[in-house]
């Protein structure tokens, strides 16, 4: 075999890439045809529920069913495509050489990981042969099996990409580490059953800040760690990683995440996006500051539609940012405030972080809803007064006011996407649609105002969405399963209980202790972002709050907005990166802007903290 240039067998590179697309070609296809099915399927009970008065009683469980399909392809399309959610912010300050390395070893842990786990997904499906579920009457392994394909075909790609980009000799310098350092623990073993619970700072602080560290993916490091510290510490069978995987990812209410996600995408591609900016563009881009009003106004409203920030971001970034340049705007001070408006807009139904902490806290889906709007707008609006602030000597030569002809016909053509958050709110508070089939109505609604109102749909962008919809949500929901895995591990040591004991404790009452939440949720999301720093701590914490009086629904937004804050935060804030990856700006040149932003809003989490009214006062 001839060598390439870096030494890899060129016939190696081939082989691992057409194995590569043929797994590609067969995961993303499938994938796109079930989040169709998927919105075929959840509208049609909204409608013989609530048309018909004759609701379908298999689609939910058609819909469960086929969701683990969709998380689990979703998962092995992200691995495909590098898209993972991962900590990048140290690997990044090594050497091009060095990084090459890290990123082989990340790869062979990966590989590991998913070669661990594929004896107990098989013995996990051929435990639920037995069950049949309740309206269909199918055997519930054809469900699960999904885990286990999912897990082989990780396993292939993750082999292939290996053959790919690395040589013979740095695979086995990696192998040959994670060897070294199983070896360790397993001869460190009986020392660390002697030490009794803080054996779980050396798997889940160290062995999980180490992974992270080298770049491997968050939901990946979370498996090698909980698989980890149940083979060498605890008697458990380790299907118990995979049934908590399961657990983890097949809440229906999870659903509304992909549904959500794509309907993002759609109303950018639709035209509803662009109705509403021109439409705010029109009222206020005249004044001084003004189209960072726009911004602040827009992310705010399509935060209400899209359910994802980063949707949020792209939508309104190609349509607000060029004209803003022109004005004389400093590229890093634009980037700084569109990450300021992520952390600002994530209590915005229907957020799917409001979605995922429904979802482990059994909090109502209808009252965070509720809930979010006016701690969001608490932090709009202290924005708005930092943009008026640093806005008052803005020039406004060569700024056009709109004429009043120009405001209206704008106005009128945004009305249909004005329509769409109320829509969507309105159907869950009357009990039209629950939270998971709500999208599936917000998608149909925006699909016909794009062919029939502002006749706008490119339909051959609709098969990519369909697969980007689907990458995006295996990324998250496979995080959501590995999460609930080490939770379940966290709370079988006995870690729950002692963290609520020491919770309790805090000094300053419920104060001390939503000033202690904010500042460990910030960090986490800092660290973990908002979906794994919920699944893991939200089943913890929660309980908590409500023993010392404060309302769930309260406590869910200071949360949230402080996750948010260190979401968008640098260096390790993944948010904050996905603005600048947006925006088309380097990060250091909006790292020192953002920080004024970002303190602002720092005070209006702690007013929301502090006055418990603006999280319930409507509920």
């Amino acid at each position: 075999m001839a060598p390439t240039r870096d030494g890899q067998p060129s016939a190696w590179r081939r082989s691992g890439a057409r194995i590569e697309a043929a797994v590609g070609a067969l995961t993303e296809g499938a994938a796109a045809l079930l989040v169709l099915v998927e919105i075929v399927v959840l509208f049609a009970g909204v409608v013989a529920r609530y048309g018909f008065d004759r609701p379908l009683v298999w689609s939910d469980e058609l819909a469960g069913i086929l969701f683990l399909w969709l998380t689990m392809l979703g998962a092995v399309i992200a691995l495909r495509r590098g898209e993972h959610m991962r900590l990048t912010a140290i690997s990044r300050m090594l050497s091009a050489r060095w990084q090459h390395r890290v990123a082989t070893i990340s790869a062979t842990l990966v590989i590991v990981f998913v070669a661990e786990i594929i004896v107990p997904a098989i013995q996990y499906t051929e435990s639920e042969w037995m069950v049949r579920t309740p309206a269909l009457g199918m055997r519930d392994a054809w469900r699960v099996i999904a885990i286990a394909i999912a897990v082989l075909l990780m396993l292939v790609l993750a082999l292939a990409r290996l053959f790919e980009n690395a040589r013979l000799g740095e695979v086995l310098a990696a192998l040959a580490i994670i060897a070294a350092v199983a070896i360790l623990l397993w001869i460190a073993q009986p020392m660390l059953l002697a030490i009794g619970n803080w054996n779980l700072f050396v798997f889940f602080l160290v062995l999980v800040g180490a992974l992270m560290c080298l770049g491997v993916p968050i939901a990946f490091a979370f498996g090698i760690a909980t698989f980890t510290y149940l083979a060498l510490m605890t008697p458990v069978p380790l299907t118990i990683v995979v049934s908590r995987i399961d657990e983890g990812v097949s809440d229906l209410i999870l659903l509304a995440v992909p549904l959500f996600v794509f309907l993002g995408v759609l109303i950018e591609m639709t035209g509803l996006a662009r109705a509403l900016v021109d439409c705010m563009a029109a009222l206020f881009g005249h004044l001084r500051g003004g189209l960072s009003y726009v911004l602040l106004g827009a992310i705010y409203l399509i935060s209400g539609i899209s359910g994802s920030k980063a949707a949020d971001m792209a939508a309104v970034v190609p349509i607000l940012f060029p004209e803003m340049k022109r004005r004389g705007a400093e590229p890093g001070e634009l980037v700084a405030l569109l990450a300021a408006s992520g952390a600002m807009s994530e209590t915005i139904p229907p957020s799917i972080v409001l979605i995922t902490i429904g979802a482990v806290t059994n909090v109502s889906i209808a009252a965070l809803f509720t809930g979010g709007l006016l701690p969001a707008a608490v932090g709009a609006g202290s924005l708005v007064l930092l943009v008026w602030f640093r806005s008052r000597s803005e020039s406004r030569e060569n700024v056009r006011r709109a004429r009043g002809r120009e405001i209206g016909r704008s106005l009128i053509r945004a009305i249909p996407a004005l329509i769409l958050p109320f829509v969507i709110r309105t159907a869950v508070v009357d009990g039209i649609a629950t939270a998971t089939e709500v999208s599936t109505v917000g998608i149909v609604y925006a699909a016909l105002a794009g062919l029939l109102i502002y006749r706008q749909f490119d339909w051959r962008r609709l098969y990519p969405m369909l697969v980007d919809t689907a990458a995006l949500s295996g990324a998250i929901l496979f995080i959501v399963g590995a999460a609930t895995a080490m939770s379940w591990a966290l709370t079988q040591s006995g870690f729950s209980q002692s963290l609520a004991a020491t919770m309790a404790e805090v000094p300053g009452g419920h104060l001390g202790f939503l000033a202690v939440s904010m500042v460990a949720f910030a960090v986490l999301g800092s660290v973990l972002e908002g979906i794994p720093a919920v699944v893991l701590f939200g089943p913890l914490l929660f309980p908590i709050a409500s023993s010392m009086g404060i309302n769930e629904v309260h406590y869910a937004m200071v949360a949230i907005l402080s996750m948010g804050l260190g979401l968008f935060a640098p260096p390790f804030g993944v948010g904050y990166y996905f603005a600048c990856a947006i925006g088309g700006v380097a990060p250091d040149a909006a790292m020192r802007r953002v920080w004024t932003y970002l303190g602002v809003l720092a005070i209006a989490v702690a007013i929301v903290a502090l006055v418990p009214w603006l999280s319930i006062g409507f509920l």
